[in-house]
């Protein structure tokens, strides 16, 4: 039994020596001894080395959460530019114009430093801009103008300097409405005399074709502080042919026509066809000119 009790003894000190001479617990009854080996092995849990292990890997793979994977590629793609939600909402500049489309305003968003897109509107009553009248052949037009003209557009600097160049869509709804004016005693359509009093009033309206107009220009922006700037520009629009519409106001009556064979009696109303012919041939305004000035405040 002694040796038995010296074998325990002995695979216990080498035990605690193990576990870093944490201290055995015998317990001896009469003929044995035991030995429990618990406290030592908590100790090894305690101080593994795989938690050290664990906390050093941690370190070196933080990472910065606020600089993820998306936000950088963001950053990548666009660069210092704004993002297509923060410049639809912060406009570059707000615009007041007039000129041949009519009286109006416009809002540009800045690309870059050379390209700003815009949108607008023109309108009104503009005759009055162009003098109120115009020619068709050997009659003359007194005319009223309604004018709506949306338009999307962009604006470039390609010098980056106060020259400019634009181009856009325009989308007109614009009513013109016409009257005749008489020479003499005579209207004169397509080189026949028409009696101005048996034919009466010539009036009409005039309607552009195209429902969407392709516009270019090109002008000068100069700033003239740190906000503010002016600008002109000059360019064309194509609108289209026109269809013209013409009545008489003595519609139904007879009208002496005067030619080099001779006189004749013809309609009123037939008086009003031809002149309706004569408008359309024209393509009145088939290029619209545009020529504007206006004032800018640059935010």
């Amino acid at each position: 039994m002694k040796l038995i009790k010296l074998t325990a003894i002995s695979a216990a000190v080498l035990a605690s020596t193990a576990a870093l001479a944490a201290e055995p617990v015998i317990v001896v009854d009469n003929n044995d001894a035991v030995v429990y080996e618990a406290e030592p092995v908590a100790v090894a849990y305690e101080a593994e080395p795989v938690a050290v292990a664990y906390e050093a890997e941690v370190a070196p793979a933080a990472y910065n959460n606020d600089a993820g994977v998306i936000r950088n590629t963001t950053g990548a793609i666009f660069g210092g530019t704004k993002t297509l939600f923060n410049t639809a909402i912060n406009p570059a500049s707000v615009s007041a114009e007039v000129g041949t489309l009519g009286y109006g305003a416009n809002i540009g968003w800045s690309l870059n430093e050379k390209t700003e897109l815009q949108a607008g509107w023109a309108g009104g009553d503009v005759a009055d801009l162009f003098g109120g009248d115009f020619d068709a052949n050997d009659v003359n037009y007194d005319v009223d103008t309604d004018f709506s003209n949306p338009y999307l557009g962009v604006q470039l600097r390609p010098m980056s300097n106060w020259f400019t160049v634009g181009a856009g869509i325009i989308v007109p709804d614009n009513d013109i409405d016409v009257r005749a004016n008489a020479e003499g005693p005579n209207f004169r359509i397509d080189n026949v005399d028409y009696n101005a009093a048996e034919t009466g009033t010539l009036e009409g309206t005039m309607e552009h074709r195209n429902k969407l107009a392709p516009y270019g220009t090109i002008g000068f922006r100069p700033n003239i502080g740190n906000n503010w700037g002016v600008f002109g520009e000059i360019g064309a629009a194509y609108m289209g042919s026109t269809d013209a519409t013409v009545v008489s106001s003595n519609s139904g009556q007879q009208v002496t026509a005067t030619t080099v064979n001779g006189t004749t009696q013809v309609a009123a109303d037939d008086v009003a066809k031809a002149a309706e012919r004569e408008l359309e041939d024209k393509d009145w305004l088939e290029w619209m000119p545009i020529v504007k000035l206006g004032a800018t405040y640059r935010f």
